[in-house]
C-alpha cells in the first residue's frame, strides 16, 4: 500500500527521506514491488515541512489534489455534523493514509488536523493513479487502502450504536496497541497524542464517562494510567472488554 512511515526520531532528516531506505518501508510499500518500482513511487512522493499541533493538513470542501502518508507524529480527521459540530472521524498514526475521504467527490469531505508536530508525505493523487497503471501490485494495493478504510468505517458503525462505554474505550485502546504493534513499538506502552474531549467526541461518550471508564480499567488493574500515559497490564482482559477472542 502506498504509505510511507518512520518514527520521530527518523524524520529528524525529512530531506533526505526515501521510500527505498525506510526502516519500515515493510508496511507502506507492495511486497512485490521491485527495486526500480519503489524509485519511480520515491520520485513522486513530496516532503514538506512539519505540521504544527493544531494545523491543518487539509479543510472540508478543498479539491482533492493529494493523498498524504503520516510519517511521524499524528493527526485527527473530522466533519461537522447538521448542528454545525465538530464530529471526530478518526485518528491516524505514522504508517497510515489520509486523503482518500475526497476520492469519491474530488473533493475532501473532512478536515484533518496535526494533534502534535508531524511529518507527512504527499503523494499528488493524479500520479497515484498513473503509476498505478503502470505498476499492478501498486493498483491493487491502493484497492485494498480502499477496502480497509471501507471495512474500518463499517466497525465504527457498530461500535457506537451498539457497545457500552467500556467496550467503546476497550476497543480504541485496543486499536492503538495493535498499530503500535505494526510499527514494531510497544503493544502496551503508548503515550495518547488526543485528549480526553477527543476520545469522547470520537467514541460518543462524555468526557465524565471517558474518565470513569479509565478510572474503572484501572480499578481492574487492565491498564495503568499517567495522564496521558497509558500501560496495558492486561492485555487478555482488554481484548475480551473489547469483544475479542483471546486465543
Amino acid at each position: 500500500m502506498i504509505r510511507i512511515t518512520a518514527s520521530n526520531t527518523e524524520c529528524q532528516h525529512d530531506t533526505l527521506a526515501s521510500c527505498r531506505t525506510c526502516r519500515l518501508n515493510t508496511l507502506c510499500l507492495p511486497l512485490s514491488l521491485h527495486l526500480d518500482d519503489v524509485e519511480q513511487l520515491n520520485r513522486i512522493v513530496q516532503r514538506g515541512r512539519p505540521l504544527q499541533q493544531g494545523e491543518y493538513l487539509y479543510r472540508a470542501g478543498q479539491k482533492l489534489t493529494s493523498l498524504f502518508a503520516i510519517r511521524s507524529g499524528s493527526v485527527k480527521a473530522s466533519t461537522l455534523n447538521e448542528q454545525g459540530e465538530e464530529q471526530i472521524t478518526g485518528f491516524y498514526f505514522p504508517g497510515e493514509l489520509v486523503g482518500m475521504d475526497g476520492i469519491a467527490t474530488e473533493r475532501y469531505t473532512n478536515n484533518v488536523v496535526a494533534l502534535e508536530t508531524a511529518s507527512v508525505c504527499e503523494i499528488p493523487f493524479h500520479q497515484v493513479e498513473q503509476l498505478s497503471l503502470k505498476i499492478p501490485s501498486l493498483q491493487r494495493n491502493v484497492f485494498q487502502l480502499l477496502s480497509r478504510e471501507i471495512t474500518h468505517d463499517q466497525r465504527m458503525l457498530s461500535l457506537l450504536s451498539r457497545s457500552r462505554a467500556d467496550e467503546r474505550v476497550a476497543s480504541l485502546l485496543l486499536s492503538l496497541s495493535q498499530r503500535n504493534e505494526r510499527r514494531q513499538l510497544s503493544p502496551v506502552s503508548f503515550t495518547l497524542p488526543m485528549s480526553r474531549t477527543d476520545i469522547g467526541n470520537f467514541l460518543g461518550l462524555t468526557i465524565e464517562t471517558i474518565s470513569r471508564v479509565f478510572g474503572r480499567l484501572q480499578q481492574q488493574q487492565v491498564i495503568d494510567v499517567k495522564r496521558k500515559e497509558v500501560r496495558i497490564t492486561d492485555l487478555d482482559q482488554l481484548k475480551h472488554l473489547a469483544g475479542h477472542r483471546v486465543r
